[in-house]
């Protein structure tokens, strides 16, 4: 079923094969028309089977007939199809009107549209005529405007260039007037001067150098007038600086690494800065030592230290501290004021140096300046700073070393000098061997060891006496045993200052440290000591020469006077006398120890042997022994030639061995006691021990010789049918019982 138009149905085929048409009712159907017919209908009984109901077509006609309110009758589907079609026709009609009043409208529309276009043309032509009458106006405006741009170009450009390489009058007036304050707008001011004039190599690139050359001399100009401003400041800062402030005003530290660039300035405002400090320093030493200000005037909040000029060690170790504290006290205040901020000053210096005139006029070959050493810079200005109180120091302490008399205080003032030195040396660094303040403590440390050498020289010569004399007991004599005490006391100053300059020279290392670093490490460790002990070793000698050796050397000459053994006895004590006092102090005496070790060795030999001739003498044995010592008791010829001879020997006589038997046993039983009795006056028991016993050693061994050739003997004489009496019956005694007896 086709639809012809909206809202109007087309009738089925049946329909129209079935229902006569309007023009031949009655005409019979012809034989050939009903098989026509027959087909038609079976079409279209095919045709209504094939249709689908389900069509979504089929259903919406079905729902307009149902909105029509059709009923399936006979007239109705007669009538349907000229009711649709003249409702087709019908919607025809209204759509050919509508399509009327449309073209009615386009006319119109086009008649508007000749309108405009005709307005467009006339407003065209008479834009086009206003263009032509405009034109010259336009483009001088134009150009204007483009003349206008490049104006305020300029005016930018010229605005910038003003704002970096022209210092405004305000600027001017911060930067050179003295009126101004030095605050941080002043030292703004004065870095862009500095952009400027650096800033100003790029426009002396240019041909027109003119413009660059006038900046660069005004803003030079103006720097230098900068600087001298910043000195004459720094001038007046200084005179009432307060170095004892922990606090000092960062301004003044600013003004210091600003001004280091003028090398010049920088060195008078030091000068004037260390001849202030040098004259505060002496006026507050000058109060320290009297109490009494430069000017006069009574300060009792603080306590003299010449209040113990009666002590002069105190005295002298007082302005010695004081000395270091104030030494101490500068520097570190120093250090705020100048290295506090790292390498500033030093690359101010030498950014300066390079920039000097003469620098800059030197040859390509010639060196540079020397790098400026902030940390030498400030020894040297702390040295300068404390020379004047160093000068007053010296002069005390001089004082204090001629009116000394006493040598063992002389040789600790030295000593404490030496320490002091050693300090300093270490709080002004190795370098500063020029400095005046080390200077001052070299010179009074060898005044003092100078002073201390002549009351030794005095000393001795006042004893010259006492060197004639040689005690009864053969003790050490006194003037040894003051020697040695005054000594000892000198070598206890030594090593306490000698452990406090271990101490703040370098830290000592565990040896559990030094376990864990390995043998090697220990090694190196060994060899560094022995280093150190030899060196002090070489220090202490020349304290040695002058207040030990004379003494030894008059001991020594004394015992040359004295008959043996006593002399080696007297000589003995004298050595170990001295042993025991270096002993304790073997660190920086140990050559010495080793000669003395040595000379001690010599005498107890010397000693061995006088006992040795003392029990062979005693024993009644010296003949016996001197006639059989060179024979030999061995089984070679010469050997049986030298064993016949014994016979022919008048100590091998029976008579005389019998004598030398009795007097052998008279000797044995007190042989010990006896000669320990000779070393009664050896103050060392064990040292008389060990020389008796190796005296009795030897003595035992000669007699073992004798015994094994009076053995021999015996022998030869039985294998000759010699029946006479064996030597060993009158010669009875044995090796083991002469070593019981005199062990």
């Amino acid at each position: 079923m086709a639809s012809n138009g909206p809202g109007f149905l087309q009738l089925p085929p049946r329909d129209a094969a079935t229902s006569p048409g309007p023009l031949s009712p009655g005409i019979p159907p012809t034989p050939g028309l009903a098989s026509r017919t027959t087909n038609a209908i079976s079409s279209k009984v095919t045709s209504v089977l094939s249709t689908s109901y389900a069509d979504s077509e089929f259903r919406e006609t079905l729902a307009l007939l149902d909105e029509r309110g059709v009923n399936n009758s006979a007239e109705t589907r007669r009538q349907l199809r000229l009711d649709v079609q003249k409702e087709v026709i019908d919607s025809n009609g209204q759509i050919i009107g509508e399509f009327g009043r449309v073209a009615d409208q386009l006319r119109r529309i086009g008649a508007t549209i000749d309108r405009l276009n005709k307005s467009y043309q006339d407003m065209k032509n008479h834009v086009t005529a206003s263009h032509e009458a405009t034109r010259a106006t336009i483009d001088e405006a134009s150009s204007l405007m483009t003349q206008k741009k490049n104006v305020e170009t300029k005016q930018q450009l010229l605005k910038a260039f003003r704002e970096h390489f022209v210092l405004t009058d305000d600027e001017v007036a911060s930067l050179t007037l003295t009126s101004e304050p030095v605050d941080d707008r002043f030292f703004a001011v004065l870095a862009k001067a500095k952009r400027i004039r650096k800033d100003c190599e790029i426009l002396l690139g240019f041909e027109n150098q003119t413009l660059g050359l006038e900046i660069m001399d005004q803003t030079s100009k103006n720097l230098n007038h900068a600087f001298q401003k910043l000195y004459r400041w720094i001038q007046k800062e200084f005179k009432t600086l307060n170095l004892e402030n922990p606090q000092i005003h960062s301004s003044v530290r600013r003004a210091l690494r600003v001004l280091a660039e003028r090398p010049s300035l920088f060195q008078s405002c030091l000068d004037f800065f260390a001849e202030a400090r040098e004259q505060i320093l002496s006026d507050s030493f000058y109060l320290a030592l009297t109490g009494t200000s430069a000017s006069g005037a009574k300060d009792h909040s603080v306590k003299p230290i010449e209040l113990a000029a009666h002590d002069p060690l105190r005295y002298v170790g007082d302005m010695l501290a004081w000395a270091h504290s104030a030494t101490v006290s500068e520097r570190e205040a120093l250090e705020v004021l100048f290295v506090s901020d790292g390498n500033e000053i030093a690359k101010g210096m030498q950014e300066g140096r390079e920039n000097e005139l003469w620098r800059l006029m030197a040859e390509e070959g010639d060196e540079g300046p020397p790098e400026f050493d902030a940390v030498k810079a400030l020894n040297e200005l702390v040295d300068r700073d404390v020379s004047g109180a160093a000068r007053i120091l010296r002069q005390r302490i001089e004082q204090v070393i001629q009116a000394n008399e006493e040598t063992i205080l002389a040789y600790k003032l030295a000593n404490l000098l030496g320490f002091y030195k050693f300090t300093f040396s270490r709080l002004l660094g190795s370098d500063s061997a020029e400095a005046i303040l080390l200077q001052s403590m070299t010179n009074l440390e060898s005044e003092a060891l100078r002073q201390f050498r002549s009351l030794m020289r005095d000393h001795i010569a006042t004893l010259q006496g006492e060197f004639q004399h040689t005690p009864a007991d053969l003790a050490p004599p006194d003037f040894l045993q003051e020697a040695l005490k005054q000594l000892s006391a000198i070598m206890q100053t030594y090593e306490t200052s000698l452990a406090s300059s271990s101490t703040t020279s370098k830290p000592t290392t565990s040896k559990r440290a030094a376990k864990e670093r390995g043998s090697d490490e220990d090694h190196d460790e060994e060899e560094e000591e022995e280093e150190d002990d030899e060196e002090e070793d070489n220090e202490f000698h020349p304290i040695l020469a002058e207040s030990f050796d004379p003494f030894l050397t008059g001991c020594e000459n004394m015992a040359l006077k004295i008959p043996a053994p006593s002399n080696s006895i007297f000589t003995l004590n004298c050595l170990l006398a001295a042993q025991s006092t270096l002993q304790p102090h073997a660190r920086f005496t140990s050559k010495r120890l080793a000669r003395l070790a040595s000379a001690t060795a010599a005498h107890a030999s010397k000693l061995a042997d006088s006992q040795y001739g003392f029990l062979v003498a005693e024993s009644s044995l010296a003949p016996l022994f001197a006639a059989l010592k060179p024979l030999r008791a061995d089984s070679r010829a010469d050997s049986r030639a030298d064993i016949a001879k014994i016979a022919t020997l008048a100590p091998a006589q029976p008579e005389a061995l019998a004598a030398a038997s009795q007097g052998l046993d008279d000797f044995l039983p007190s042989a010990v006691m006896d000669a320990l009795e000779n070393l009664a006056n050896l103050q060392d028991a064990r040292l008389a021990r060990e020389v008796t016993e190796e005296a009795a050693e030897r003595f035992c061994a000669d007699f073992e010789h004798v015994e094994e050739l009076l053995m021999l003997a015996d022998e030869a004489r039985g294998q000759g049918g010699d029946e006479e009496a064996s030597l060993r019956e009158l010669f009875p005694r044995t090796t083991g019982e002469i070593r019981v007896l005199l062990s």
